[in-house]
């Protein structure tokens, strides 16, 4: 998981502390303090598990003495119910863990298992998968992680580490040939990428040195056009690289991919995959 070690006991923390506030009621009445038990952690549904360091963290913070992963992150699994962790330690402890651990492995893994989904639906085309900058505030770091588990491949982080040079930027700035300049004067060290939503804009910006066209909410037919422009401007070098924005899912993404785009961006990856079902089974130790 690529999310820092200090920044994932921090999300975590912030989590156990909405969950927990001042103490689980229910277990601290209920359930005697020196009692222990072992839990496992089940998939119930076929897909791709990821986040088990965000569960062993939630561990961690309640005081659950010791969490084992039994599988290897990334991998679609299709046969399940199947386990993929157990932990044993203070029976409150793991109470007090379960449902943000649980929220936490469900979440990342239903953002892998999409991506792996949209991955596979493009395979052979040359086309690479990318997240985008519409996640869940606070989880940035962790979302992304699951895309690259899914397969998928990572966007800029923010908007501190690449250039995308926008319709309202160019506005502001007078013109898109000053916008670039602009860009490149600043930080020439960061690359450029440039929205265009049609053909015209297309050659335009072709001619500004960018890196990266953004196609926003382009049609097959105006994407493939643009595929084309590009390689004939290029002259047989490689020109920029072309990425496919707006509206994707999975019944069109593998018809914008064969346009030959080089790139498929897809907001849906963090901000409406669905929780991949998880359980956690406790018995007495």
């Amino acid at each position: 998981m690529s999310e820092r070690p200090d920044s994932l006991r921090q999300v975590v923390a912030r989590a156990l502390a909405e969950d927990l506030g001042a103490g689980d009621v229910t277990a601290e009445a209920t359930v005697p303090a020196e009692a222990r038990a072992r839990a496992r952690i089940v998939q119930k549904a076929p897909g791709v598990a990821y986040g088990l360091a965000a569960v062993a963290e939630t561990m961690r913070q309640c005081g659950v003495d010791h969490v084992d992963n039994l599988i290897v992150e990334g991998k679609w699994r299709q046969d399940v119910p199947a386990e993929v962790a157990i932990a044993s330690g203070s029976a409150r402890s793991l109470l007090a863990a379960e449902r943000t651990a649980l929220n936490f492995l469900g979440h990342l893994s239903g953002i892998a298992t999409l991506t792996a989904r949209f991955v596979e639906a493009v395979a052979g085309t040359g086309a690479k998968i990318l997240d985008t900058r519409k996640t869940t505030p606070g989880l940035r770091g962790l979302e992304k992680a699951a895309v690259a588990a899914g397969g998928g491949r990572n966007h800029r982080l923010g908007l501190y580490d690449a250039f995308l040079i926008k319709e309202n930027h160019i506005a502001l700035a007078g013109s898109l040939a000053k916008a670039v300049l602009a860009a490149h004067n600043a930080h020439p060290e960061l690359p450029i990428e440039v929205e265009v939503r049609n053909l015209d804009e297309t050659a335009y910006a072709l001619g500004t040195g960018a890196e990266r066209l953004l196609l926003d909410n382009m049609d097959t037919e105006t994407m493939r056009a643009a595929v084309a422009l590009r390689d004939e401007h290029a002259g047989g070098v490689e020109g920029p690289t072309l990425e496919a924005s707006g509206g994707v899912d999975l019944e069109s993404v593998r018809a914008i991919a064969e346009t030959g785009v080089d790139f498929i961006s897809i907001g849906a990856l963090t901000h409406s995959a669905p929780s991949l079902d998880f359980s956690l089974l406790l018995e007495p130790a």
